[in-house]
Protein backbone atom coordinates (compact mmCIF):
# COMPACT_ATOMS: atom_id res chain seq x y z
CA UNK A 1 0.00 0.00 0.00
CA UNK A 2 1.40 3.37 -1.01
CA UNK A 3 2.33 5.66 1.87
CA UNK A 4 0.46 8.98 1.83
CA UNK A 5 2.55 11.98 0.84
CA UNK A 6 2.17 15.44 2.38
CA UNK A 7 2.80 18.28 -0.05
CA UNK A 8 2.96 21.93 1.05
CA UNK A 9 1.35 24.35 -1.40
CA UNK A 10 2.62 27.92 -1.17
CA UNK A 11 1.05 30.91 -2.88
CA UNK A 12 2.94 33.82 -4.37
CA UNK A 13 1.67 36.05 -1.56
CA UNK A 14 3.08 33.72 1.08
CA UNK A 15 6.45 33.58 -0.68
CA UNK A 16 6.49 37.37 -0.94
CA UNK A 17 5.74 37.60 2.79
CA UNK A 18 8.71 35.36 3.56
CA UNK A 19 11.16 37.18 1.31
CA UNK A 20 10.06 40.79 1.84
CA UNK A 21 12.28 42.41 4.42
CA UNK A 22 14.67 39.47 4.20
CA UNK A 23 16.33 40.42 0.93
CA UNK A 24 19.87 40.26 2.31
CA UNK A 25 19.22 36.75 3.63
CA UNK A 26 17.89 35.79 0.21
CA UNK A 27 21.00 37.21 -1.43
CA UNK A 28 23.14 35.12 0.92
CA UNK A 29 21.19 31.98 -0.01
CA UNK A 30 21.76 32.69 -3.71
CA UNK A 31 25.50 33.15 -3.16
CA UNK A 32 25.50 29.80 -1.35
CA UNK A 33 23.85 28.23 -4.39
CA UNK A 34 26.67 29.43 -6.67
CA UNK A 35 29.25 28.04 -4.24
CA UNK A 36 27.49 24.66 -4.19
CA UNK A 37 27.65 24.61 -7.98
CA UNK A 38 31.43 25.09 -7.83
CA UNK A 39 31.78 22.34 -5.22
CA UNK A 40 30.09 19.85 -7.55
CA UNK A 41 27.00 19.20 -5.42
CA UNK A 42 24.59 20.49 -8.05
CA UNK A 43 23.05 18.59 -10.95
CA UNK A 44 21.90 20.91 -13.73
CA UNK A 45 20.43 19.22 -16.83
CA UNK A 46 19.93 21.32 -19.91
CA UNK A 47 17.02 23.69 -19.82
CA UNK A 48 14.22 22.79 -22.21
CA UNK A 49 12.79 25.80 -23.98
CA UNK A 50 9.73 25.69 -26.20
CA UNK A 51 9.81 28.88 -28.28
CA UNK A 52 6.46 29.59 -29.89
CA UNK A 53 7.39 32.85 -31.67
CA UNK A 54 10.93 33.69 -32.74
CA UNK A 55 10.25 37.42 -33.11
CA UNK A 56 8.90 37.96 -29.60
CA UNK A 57 10.62 34.95 -27.99
CA UNK A 58 7.31 33.85 -26.47
CA UNK A 59 8.24 30.63 -24.71
CA UNK A 60 7.77 28.13 -21.89
CA UNK A 61 10.88 26.80 -20.17
CA UNK A 62 11.37 23.65 -18.13
CA UNK A 63 14.32 24.03 -15.73
CA UNK A 64 15.25 20.97 -13.62
CA UNK A 65 18.02 20.90 -10.99
CA UNK A 66 19.12 18.94 -7.93
CA UNK A 67 21.06 20.04 -4.87
CA UNK A 68 22.64 16.74 -3.87
CA UNK A 69 24.05 17.70 -0.47
CA UNK A 70 20.61 19.03 0.52
CA UNK A 71 18.92 15.87 -0.87
CA UNK A 72 16.48 17.97 -2.84
CA UNK A 73 15.44 18.03 -6.48
CA UNK A 74 13.14 20.43 -8.24
CA UNK A 75 11.86 21.80 -11.48
CA UNK A 76 10.68 25.26 -12.47
CA UNK A 77 8.06 25.63 -15.19
CA UNK A 78 8.30 29.22 -16.35
CA UNK A 79 6.40 31.07 -19.05
CA UNK A 80 7.88 34.13 -20.74
CA UNK A 81 5.33 35.95 -22.89
CA UNK A 82 6.88 39.39 -23.61
CA UNK A 83 3.71 40.88 -25.08
CA UNK A 84 1.59 40.05 -22.04
CA UNK A 85 1.89 43.49 -20.37
CA UNK A 86 0.07 45.03 -23.33
CA UNK A 87 -2.97 42.93 -22.37
CA UNK A 88 -2.64 43.41 -18.62
CA UNK A 89 -0.89 40.12 -17.87
CA UNK A 90 2.53 39.50 -16.32
CA UNK A 91 5.47 38.99 -18.67
CA UNK A 92 6.91 36.10 -16.62
CA UNK A 93 5.01 33.51 -14.57
CA UNK A 94 6.26 30.30 -13.03
CA UNK A 95 5.67 27.35 -10.72
CA UNK A 96 8.16 25.22 -8.80
CA UNK A 97 7.86 21.58 -7.72
CA UNK A 98 10.27 20.20 -5.09
CA UNK A 99 10.93 16.53 -4.28
CA UNK A 100 13.05 14.92 -1.57
CA UNK A 101 15.75 12.47 -2.67
CA UNK A 102 15.30 9.73 -0.08
CA UNK A 103 12.19 8.26 -1.68
CA UNK A 104 11.65 10.69 -4.55
CA UNK A 105 8.37 12.01 -3.21
CA UNK A 106 7.15 15.57 -3.80
CA UNK A 107 7.23 17.85 -0.76
CA UNK A 108 6.23 21.27 -2.10
CA UNK A 109 4.46 22.99 -4.95
CA UNK A 110 4.75 26.74 -5.04
CA UNK A 111 4.19 29.79 -7.15
CA UNK A 112 7.47 30.74 -8.77
CA UNK A 113 6.61 34.14 -10.24
CA UNK A 114 7.69 36.33 -7.33
CA UNK A 115 10.58 34.01 -6.49
CA UNK A 116 11.86 34.28 -10.08
CA UNK A 117 11.67 38.09 -9.99
CA UNK A 118 13.47 38.09 -6.64
CA UNK A 119 16.21 35.75 -7.88
CA UNK A 120 16.78 37.69 -11.10
CA UNK A 121 17.22 41.01 -9.30
CA UNK A 122 19.27 39.45 -6.50
CA UNK A 123 21.75 37.96 -8.97
CA UNK A 124 22.14 41.41 -10.56
CA UNK A 125 22.71 42.91 -7.11
CA UNK A 126 25.30 40.23 -6.28
CA UNK A 127 27.10 41.05 -9.52
CA UNK A 128 27.12 44.73 -8.57
CA UNK A 129 28.57 43.83 -5.17
CA UNK A 130 31.65 42.28 -6.76
CA UNK A 131 31.82 44.15 -10.07
CA UNK A 132 30.62 47.66 -9.27
CA UNK A 133 32.87 50.52 -8.24
CA UNK A 134 33.43 51.24 -4.56
CA UNK A 135 30.94 54.08 -4.84
CA UNK A 136 28.09 53.78 -7.33
CA UNK A 137 26.11 56.99 -7.03
CA UNK A 138 24.34 56.97 -10.39
CA UNK A 139 22.21 54.16 -11.79
CA UNK A 140 20.50 54.17 -15.18
CA UNK A 141 17.64 51.98 -16.39
CA UNK A 142 16.38 51.15 -19.84
CA UNK A 143 13.04 49.60 -18.98
CA UNK A 144 10.76 50.58 -16.11
CA UNK A 145 8.65 47.51 -15.44
CA UNK A 146 8.52 45.22 -12.41
CA UNK A 147 11.95 43.71 -13.02
CA UNK A 148 13.56 47.15 -13.25
CA UNK A 149 11.87 48.16 -9.98
CA UNK A 150 13.01 45.00 -8.24
CA UNK A 151 16.56 45.61 -9.48
CA UNK A 152 16.55 49.14 -8.10
CA UNK A 153 15.41 47.99 -4.67
CA UNK A 154 18.05 45.25 -4.57
CA UNK A 155 20.80 47.55 -5.87
CA UNK A 156 19.98 50.16 -3.23
CA UNK A 157 20.56 47.52 -0.53
CA UNK A 158 24.02 46.77 -1.90
CA UNK A 159 24.81 50.39 -2.80
CA UNK A 160 23.10 52.68 -0.27
CA UNK A 161 25.19 55.53 -1.73
CA UNK A 162 23.03 55.64 -4.89
CA UNK A 163 21.65 59.17 -5.12
CA UNK A 164 20.49 59.51 -8.75
CA UNK A 165 18.37 57.15 -10.82
CA UNK A 166 17.66 57.90 -14.48
CA UNK A 167 14.94 55.90 -16.23
CA UNK A 168 13.95 55.50 -19.89
CA UNK A 169 11.36 53.24 -21.47
CA UNK A 170 9.49 52.87 -24.75
CA UNK A 171 6.35 53.49 -22.67
CA UNK A 172 6.56 56.77 -20.79
CA UNK A 173 3.68 55.84 -18.52
CA UNK A 174 5.82 53.05 -17.02
CA UNK A 175 8.61 55.55 -16.30
CA UNK A 176 6.15 57.83 -14.51
CA UNK A 177 4.82 54.90 -12.53
CA UNK A 178 8.35 53.69 -11.68
CA UNK A 179 9.34 57.09 -10.33
CA UNK A 180 6.11 57.60 -8.39
CA UNK A 181 6.49 54.20 -6.72
CA UNK A 182 10.18 54.56 -5.91
CA UNK A 183 9.84 58.10 -4.52
CA UNK A 184 7.59 56.76 -1.79
CA UNK A 185 10.45 54.69 -0.37
CA UNK A 186 13.62 56.54 -1.38
CA UNK A 187 13.51 60.23 -0.49
CA UNK A 188 17.33 60.37 -0.66
CA UNK A 189 17.37 59.59 -4.40
CA UNK A 190 16.77 61.98 -7.29
CA UNK A 191 14.71 60.22 -9.95
CA UNK A 192 15.03 61.53 -13.53
CA UNK A 193 12.39 60.83 -16.18
CA UNK A 194 14.26 60.40 -19.47
CA UNK A 195 11.17 59.26 -21.38
CA UNK A 196 12.58 57.18 -24.27
CA UNK A 197 15.96 58.92 -24.37
CA UNK A 198 18.02 55.85 -23.53
CA UNK A 199 21.31 57.64 -24.03
CA UNK A 200 20.40 60.26 -21.45
CA UNK A 201 19.38 57.54 -18.97
CA UNK A 202 22.69 55.67 -19.06
CA UNK A 203 25.42 58.13 -20.09
CA UNK A 204 26.31 59.14 -16.51
CA UNK A 205 25.50 55.81 -14.89
CA UNK A 206 27.92 53.83 -12.75
CA UNK A 207 25.50 50.91 -13.07
CA UNK A 208 23.42 50.36 -16.20
CA UNK A 209 20.47 47.96 -16.15
CA UNK A 210 18.49 46.96 -19.21
CA UNK A 211 15.28 45.15 -18.27
CA UNK A 212 12.90 45.18 -21.21
CA UNK A 213 10.80 42.75 -23.22
CA UNK A 214 12.03 44.42 -26.42
CA UNK A 215 14.21 42.33 -28.74
CA UNK A 216 16.38 45.15 -30.10
CA UNK A 217 19.81 46.76 -29.67
CA UNK A 218 18.61 49.58 -27.41
CA UNK A 219 21.90 50.19 -25.57
CA UNK A 220 24.70 51.78 -27.61
CA UNK A 221 28.39 51.53 -26.81
CA UNK A 222 28.94 55.27 -27.35
CA UNK A 223 26.75 56.06 -24.35
CA UNK A 224 28.76 54.06 -21.81
CA UNK A 225 31.30 55.82 -19.60
CA UNK A 226 34.52 54.27 -18.36
CA UNK A 227 34.12 52.39 -15.10
CA UNK A 228 30.49 51.47 -15.66
CA UNK A 229 28.97 48.09 -14.86
CA UNK A 230 26.31 46.85 -17.26
CA UNK A 231 23.70 44.40 -15.95
CA UNK A 232 22.07 42.67 -18.92
CA UNK A 233 18.72 41.22 -17.80
CA UNK A 234 16.64 40.52 -20.91
CA UNK A 235 17.33 38.69 -24.15
CA UNK A 236 18.67 41.07 -26.81
CA UNK A 237 18.96 44.63 -25.50
CA UNK A 238 22.34 45.96 -26.66
CA UNK A 239 24.37 46.29 -29.83
CA UNK A 240 27.35 43.98 -30.40
CA UNK A 241 29.71 46.91 -29.83
CA UNK A 242 28.75 46.94 -26.13
CA UNK A 243 30.33 43.60 -25.15
CA UNK A 244 33.15 44.34 -27.60
CA UNK A 245 33.89 47.46 -25.55
CA UNK A 246 34.03 45.55 -22.25
CA UNK A 247 37.24 44.93 -20.33
CA UNK A 248 35.59 41.89 -18.76
CA UNK A 249 32.57 39.82 -19.75
CA UNK A 250 31.13 37.79 -16.89
CA UNK A 251 28.09 35.52 -16.90
CA UNK A 252 26.09 33.72 -14.28
CA UNK A 253 27.18 30.67 -16.33
CA UNK A 254 28.61 31.02 -19.82
CA UNK A 255 27.76 27.48 -20.94
CA UNK A 256 24.09 28.28 -20.33
CA UNK A 257 24.22 31.79 -21.81
CA UNK A 258 25.83 30.88 -25.11
CA UNK A 259 22.97 28.62 -26.18
CA UNK A 260 20.19 31.13 -25.48
CA UNK A 261 18.69 33.95 -27.53
CA UNK A 262 20.72 36.80 -26.05
CA UNK A 263 23.25 39.33 -27.32
CA UNK A 264 26.26 37.21 -26.35
CA UNK A 265 24.79 34.02 -27.80
CA UNK A 266 24.00 35.85 -31.05
CA UNK A 267 27.60 37.05 -31.20
CA UNK A 268 28.90 33.55 -30.43
CA UNK A 269 26.80 32.06 -33.23
CA UNK A 270 28.06 34.76 -35.60
CA UNK A 271 31.70 34.14 -34.67
CA UNK A 272 32.07 37.60 -33.11
CA UNK A 273 33.12 36.20 -29.72
CA UNK A 274 34.58 32.89 -28.55
CA UNK A 275 34.82 31.03 -25.28
CA UNK A 276 38.14 32.63 -24.38
CA UNK A 277 36.55 36.12 -24.56
CA UNK A 278 34.50 35.34 -21.44
CA UNK A 279 36.42 36.28 -18.31
CA UNK A 280 34.62 33.88 -15.95
CA UNK A 281 31.35 32.84 -14.33
CA UNK A 282 29.97 34.73 -11.35
CA UNK A 283 30.45 31.82 -8.96
CA UNK A 284 34.22 31.91 -9.47
CA UNK A 285 34.27 35.53 -8.30
CA UNK A 286 32.02 34.81 -5.30
CA UNK A 287 34.38 31.97 -4.32
CA UNK A 288 37.45 34.19 -4.69
CA UNK A 289 38.88 32.07 -7.50
CA UNK A 290 38.90 35.06 -9.88
CA UNK A 291 39.22 38.77 -9.20
CA UNK A 292 36.19 40.95 -9.78
CA UNK A 293 36.71 44.64 -10.46
CA UNK A 294 40.34 45.71 -10.08
CA UNK A 295 40.02 49.44 -10.81
CA UNK A 296 37.45 52.18 -11.37
CA UNK A 297 38.21 52.46 -15.08
CA UNK A 298 37.09 48.98 -16.12
CA UNK A 299 33.88 48.63 -18.09
CA UNK A 300 32.38 45.31 -17.01
CA UNK A 301 29.59 43.46 -18.81
CA UNK A 302 27.47 41.05 -16.77
CA UNK A 303 24.96 38.71 -18.40
CA UNK A 304 22.55 36.66 -16.29
CA UNK A 305 20.42 34.08 -18.08
CA UNK A 306 18.84 32.49 -14.99
CA UNK A 307 19.90 29.08 -13.67
CA UNK A 308 17.49 26.45 -12.41
CA UNK A 309 19.61 25.35 -9.47
CA UNK A 310 19.49 28.85 -7.98
CA UNK A 311 15.69 28.87 -8.12
CA UNK A 312 15.47 25.37 -6.66
CA UNK A 313 17.81 26.15 -3.76
CA UNK A 314 16.08 29.43 -2.96
CA UNK A 315 12.69 27.70 -3.19
CA UNK A 316 13.87 24.98 -0.78
CA UNK A 317 14.98 27.54 1.80
CA UNK A 318 11.64 29.36 1.41
CA UNK A 319 9.83 26.03 1.90
CA UNK A 320 11.82 25.33 5.10
CA UNK A 321 10.94 28.78 6.44
CA UNK A 322 7.27 28.28 5.56
CA UNK A 323 7.22 25.00 7.47
CA UNK A 324 8.71 26.66 10.56
CA UNK A 325 6.10 29.42 10.38
CA UNK A 326 3.21 27.06 9.71
CA UNK A 327 2.49 28.66 6.34
CA UNK A 328 1.01 26.99 3.27
CA UNK A 329 -1.78 24.54 2.61
CA UNK A 330 -1.10 20.84 3.23
CA UNK A 331 -2.28 18.45 0.52
CA UNK A 332 -2.15 14.67 0.89
CA UNK A 333 -1.47 12.60 -2.23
Amino acid sequence: MKKAVEVTVLSGGEIETILNGNELCGIQVIEEAFLKRLKGTVMLPDKISQIFEQETQKRINCMPASILDEKISGVKWVSVFPMNPEEGYANVTGQILLSELEHGYPIAFMDGTYLTAFRTAAVGAIASKYLGKDRCEDIGFIGAGQQARKHFRMMKLIHPEIKRCSVASPKNETVTSFITEMKESYSDVEFINCRFDCGRAVSDADIIVTATSTQADLLKADWIKRGALYIHVGGWEDEFAVPELADKIICDEWEAVKHRAQTLSRMYAAGRIKDSDIYCDLGEIIAGKKAGRVDDEEFIYFNSVGLGFVDVYLAYRVYQTACKLGMGVKVWL
